[in-house]
C-alpha cells in the first residue's frame, strides 16, 4: 500500500473538488470544477445533480492526467449537507435539487413540528429543530407544491450519495449525512419511524445507512468507462462536508474545535455522546468517526457573503487570482471596528443563533467619510462576529476549547486568521493540508482500503499542526464594542427572533 493513492471528492456548492492523496498524506494532485447556483426566487437555491456528476467526471480526469501512473485504491466522497436529490424508481433525477441554503420551506417546518408533537419531541427524536435547510421539509414541499413530481418519488438522497450512486449503482448514505435530514434518530443511529409516520412519509424513500469508512459499493464498468477509474474500485460511505472537513484537519475527539469558512461558516466541536442545545440554536449531528457526534453552529453566508461582496462591489478585481488578498490588504488598512460600519451577513437567512430564513443582510453606519476599505473590513468582521455567536453557544454548553483549528477560506488568509484569533479571544492554528472536506474523504477511503486501522490513525500519520497564533488580550478587548454593536444591530433588525434566543 506504500505507493497507493486515494481519491477524495467533495461536492460543494461552488464546485466539485478531486484530490489524490498518498498514504504519507501528501497530495499528489488536485483539481476543482466550478458549479453555478440557480436562484429561481429570492431565498431559493437549486442545482442540477447532473451538473455535479459532469463536474465530478471533469475533476477526476484532471487529477488522473496529473498522475497518469496512479493506482487509485479507494474513493471517499464528501458533499454539501441537507440538499435533496429526488429520484424515481429508475434512479433518474425528478427535478433540480433543493439546496441546504434554500429557505422556501418555512410552512413545512411548522407542519413537521406540529405533527411530531412539538419542538421538544422533535428535539428528543432528531436532536435538532425543523429548519428550512434540512431535507425533510423539502420532501414535504415537493408533496405540496409539485404533487406530480412527488408521485414519482422513490428515493431521496444527499449530493455525495448521488455521486456514489452514479459511480457504483448503490443507493446508500452514512450517519453524518443521515443525521442532517431530520428523518434520522441521531442519538440511536437509525431512521426515525416515528418522525416519518407523523408526517406521512414512507420509510421506503430513505436509503440504507453504512459507515463512513465502510466500503458501500464499487465502481461499475459503465462509470469506469466515463471516468477512467478502474472497474471494481471500492467507494466508502464518506460523509457530510462539515464532518469530513473536521476529519481533514484532525478534529475528531472531544476538546477540539474547528472554525470553517466555506460558502457557509461553522464552528464545530466533537463529543462522545449526543448532547443537544436546549434552545436548539446549535445542531447535533453524527461525526464520520464511529460512536462520535458533534455540536455545530452554522452561519449560512460566510465565504459566500465575502464572494458576493467581492463580485458586486469590487468588480474591477474580477478574474484576478489575488483578488481576495487585495481586499484583505484593503481591509487591514482601516482600524478594528471598521470605523463604525457594521455588516449583517444574512444574505440567505440565518441558522445560528437566529433560526430565521427571512433574515437579510445589511450595511449599517455608513457615512460620506467611509470608503470601500471600511466596508470590506466590516464584511470580514461581520462574518467573524456571526461565528463568535456560535462559539459562545458551545462555550456556554461546556465545550471550551483552548484553541481553534481553522480551515477553508478563513485559514488561508493571514489577516483573517488574525481577525479570528482576536475576535474569538482564542489562539488559532492550521494544519499542513488545505484541501478541506475532500482531504477528510480521502482519509476515509484510506481507512476503508485498510491503509490505516481507523480515522485517528490516519489523522496521526498525515496531519501536522502549525504553531498556534496567539490571541492578544488587548486586541480582543478592542472588538468588544464592535461586537456589541453588531449584536444590537441584529436585535434591532429581527426583534421577534432575537427575543427567542
Amino acid at each position: 500500500m506504500g505507493d497507493a493513492l486515494f481519491l477524495g471528492l467533495d461536492v460543494g456548492t461552488s464546485g466539485v473538488k478531486a484530490i489524490l492523496v498518498a498514504r504519507s498524506g501528501e497530495v499528489a494532485a488536485s483539481a476543482t470544477t466550478p458549479l453555478t447556483l440557480s436562484t429561481p426566487q429570492p431565498g431559493w437555491a437549486e442545482q442540477d445533480p447532473a451538473a455535479w456528476w459532469d463536474a465530478t467526471v471533469v475533476a477526476i480526469h484532471a487529477v488522473r492526467r496529473a498522475r497518469p501512473d496512479a493506482s487509485i485504491e479507494a474513493i471517499g466522497i464528501s458533499g454539501q449537507m441537507h440538499s435533496s436529490v429526488f429520484l424515481d424508481k429508475a434512479g433518474d433525477v425528478i427535478r433540480p435539487a433543493l439546496l441546504w441554503c434554500d429557505g422556501r420551506t418555512t410552512v413545512e417546518c411548522a407542519e413537521i413540528t406540529e405533527r411530531v408533537g412539538g419542538e421538544a419531541r422533535l428535539r428528543d427524536l432528531a436532536c435538532n429543530p425543523a429548519l428550512e435547510g434540512f431535507t425533510l421539509p423539502k420532501v414535504l414541499w415537493l408533496r405540496t407544491h409539485e404533487p406530480q413530481a412527488y408521485a414519482r418519488l422513490a428515493t431521496v438522497i444527499l449530493p455525495k450519495d448521488y455521486i456514489r450512486y452514479r459511480l457504483t449503482g448503490v443507493l446508500a448514505t452514512d450517519p453524518s449525512d443521515a443525521s442532517a435530514t431530520l428523518m434520522y434518530d441521531t442519538a440511536h443511529l437509525r431512521w426515525s419511524d416515528e418522525i416519518l409516520a407523523a408526517v406521512g412519509v414512507s420509510r421506503s424513500i430513505v436509503p440504507d445507512v453504512g459507515g463512513s469508512s465502510e466500503v458501500l459499493g464499487r465502481v461499475t464498468s459503465d462509470a469506469a468507462a466515463v471516468t477512467g477509474l478502474a472497474s471494481g474500485t471500492p467507494v466508502v460511505g464518506g460523509g457530510a462536508d462539515n464532518a469530513c472537513g473536521a476529519a481533514g484537519v484532525g478534529v475528531i475527539a472531544p476538546g477540539e474545535a474547528v472554525s470553517s469558512w466555506g460558502t457557509s461558516g461553522t464552528v464545530l466541536a466533537p463529543m462522545l455522546e449526543p448532547r443537544v442545545d436546549p434552545a436548539l440554536r446549535a445542531h447535533t449531528f453524527c461525526h464520520v468517526v464511529p460512536d462520535t457526534w458533534y455540536m455545530m453552529g452554522v452561519v449560512l453566508s460566510a465565504g459566500g457573503a465575502f464572494a458576493w461582496y467581492r463580485d458586486q462591489l469590487a468588480r474591477e478585481l474580477a478574474g484576478m487570482r489575488d483578488a481576495d488578498a487585495l481586499l484583505d490588504a484593503e481591509a487591514s488598512s482601516v482600524p478594528a471596528g471598521a470605523g463604525g460600519v457594521t455588516f449583517l451577513p444574512y444574505l440567505q437567512g440565518e441558522r445560528t443563533p437566529l433560526r430565521d430564513a427571512e433574515a437579510r443582510g445589511a450595511f449599517l453606519g455608513l457615512s460620506l467619510a467611509h470608503t470601500r476599505a471600511h466596508m470590506t473590513r466590516a464584511v470580514l468582521e461581520g462574518v467573524t462576529f456571526a461565528l463568535r455567536d456560535s462559539l459562545t453557544i458551545l462555550q456556554d454548553l461546556g465545550m471550551s476549547p483552548t484553541q481553534l483549528l481553522l480551515t477553508g477560506g478563513g485559514a488561508k488568509s493571514p489577516f483573517v486568521r488574525r481577525l479570528q484569533a482576536e475576535v474569538f479571544g482564542l489562539p488559532v492554528s492550521t494544519v499542513n493540508r488545505e484541501e478541506g472536506p475532500a482531504y477528510g474523504a480521502a482519509l476515509l477511503a484510506a481507512v476503508g482500503a485498510g491503509a490505516f486501522a481507523d480515522v485517528a490513525s490516519a489523522v496521526h500519520a498525515t496531519l501536522i499542526r502549525s504553531p498556534s497564533q496567539p490571541s492578544s488580550a488587548a486586541a480582543h478587548a478592542m472588538y468588544e464594542g464592535p461586537y456589541r454593536r453588531y449584536r444590537a444591530s441584529v436585535q434591532a433588525a429581527r426583534p421577534d427572533q432575537w427575543s427567542a434566543i
